[in-house]
């Protein structure tokens, strides 16, 4: 039996149950998750102190928790130079690209000189959480702070775990000075984002919080959502690809892979209905996860939440994809441009044999903070829109409201709201 199963989609209950394996049970990770936020709360930055020590076995105090510009300039000592180059290429192309997304305040005038509009407002205080401790991902930062700053948010506020050492790494760090982030914090997990949203003594809470993390993160972000506003909830990461006879196995089993190893939970199918390229990318699978460091997680994800689906037709594979709603879908097709129309849901779409997956991590411009667990259905990924709100602004004149009063009126009473009626009547000499 190879890494991986390959199932007919004449076999929908497999497919099903691909489908229901994407959550996991909660309940218990959720009363903990509970906990921890009750003694931020309680307890502040002692508490914040306290999970470092036993989460992160990094023995900080309250004054350590802040990171200081000497730290940021010992970050950028530590950098190797190309890698900076390629963190502000990636800098530039996400925020040429999110500029694109901005809209703007409208107002609308009638004759009557009535004014209705809308204004649009970049949130305050936004906190970003960006997962670290022994791992660093700059492009998470990246993909947070930038949109916000092009949004125009006053104070962008990053948290992630520190090293055992009580350092932050030095990529995370050097990524966040050269996105605008404010402050920076050694703290992660449920505890960080308790404190983004009922404050500490040494971090101010927050308007929103942003960003992915574990199991852990998300639950909070879950449980904190109404004192604070969140992006979304995010599960394990997904890549889905329908592909036909001219793509190639060596690339199908890399991009699968590419998000196999991020997690044991990680999901990655293919769809097709070429029997060869079916067989040949298994093959292919086996060949790559022997050479891969983090092979054991890649190979779980795999075995435990991941296919290879045969159809009938190209469309049929797309209609199986609208259902799974991915977090990352590849058509790997030829004329891919074809297809477009017929995909529904998606994180992100990534056509073509020369667009894989991470590009759209690290360099393309699109955000890579995308809906998971078929959320693509109703969520879209992080953009400019996240860090705005709107305002609705509404100016009537004497002679409008003497138009449109009797309407209003006679709407308040049928509702059985007579003193909303009243405030229009005594305005019109009818009360």
């Amino acid at each position: 039996m190879g890494v991986i199963r390959i199932i007919k989609s004449t076999d929908p209950s497999e497919i099903n149950g691909l489908l229901s394996n994407r959550t996991n049970d909660q309940g218990e990770i959720a009363q903990r998750v509970a906990s921890i936020i009750q003694e931020v709360r309680e307890q502040g930055d002692q508490a914040l102190c306290f999970f470092a020590r036993r989460f992160d076995k990094a023995n900080l105090e309250p004054k350590d928790l802040k990171i200081c510009p000497e730290e940021i300039e010992d970050a950028y000592q530590l950098v190797d130079p190309e890698v900076l180059a390629s963190l502000r290429l990636a800098k530039q192309r996400i925020e040429s690209f999110h500029q694109k997304q901005l809209s703007r305040s409208w107002f609308q005038p009638d004759p009557e000189g009535t004014v209705l509009g809308q204004l649009i407002i970049p949130l305050e205080r936004v906190g970003i959480y960006v997962p670290g401790g022994t791992a660093s991902y700059p492009s998470s930062v990246l993909m947070n702070a930038v949109p916000a700053k092009v949004a125009g948010v006053s104070q962008i506020v990053m948290v992630t775990p520190p090293m055992s050492d009580g350092k932050i790494n030095p990529y995370t760090l050097v990524a966040a000075a050269e996105a605008g982030v404010d402050e920076i914090y050694k703290v992660g997990g449920a505890q960080a984002v308790a404190a983004l949203a009922y404050g500490t003594e040494t971090i101010a809470p927050v308007d929103k919080i942003t960003g992915p993390g574990n199991i852990y993160v998300t639950l909070a972000k879950r449980l904190v959502y109404g004192m604070v506003g969140i992006d979304m909830l995010a599960g394990p990461s997904e890549v889905l690809l329908v592909a036909d006879a001219t793509a190639k196995p060596v690339c199908a089993a890399a991009d699968m892979l590419s998000q196999a190893e991020h997690d044991a939970m990680a999901s990655a199918i293919l769809l097709t209905h070429d029997v060869s390229l079916a067989e040949s990318v298994s093959l292919e699978l086996e060949r790559q996860l022997a050479e891969l460091p983090r092979q054991e997680i890649a190979r779980q994800a795999l075995a435990k939440h991941s296919a290879i689906i045969l159809t009938e037709s190209i469309e049929e594979s797309l209609q199986w994809a609208n259902r799974f709603a991915p977090e990352h879908l590849e058509v790997l097709v030829d004329d891919p441009f074809k297809y477009l129309g017929k995909v529904k849901h998606a994180g992100a779409i990534f056509l073509g044999h020369y667009s894989p997956e991470p590009v759209g991590d690290y360099l393309a411009g699109p955000n890579h903070v995308l809906p998971t667990s078929g959320t693509a259905r109703f969520y879209s990924p992080l953009n400019v829109d996240t860090f705005m709100k709107k305002s609705s602004v509404i100016a009537f004149t004497e002679e409008s409201l003497q138009r449109l009063g009797t309407d209003i009126i006679r709407l308040a009473e049928v509702e059985g709201l007579q003193a909303h009626a009243n405030a229009v009547k005594v305005r019109l000499g009818k009360k």
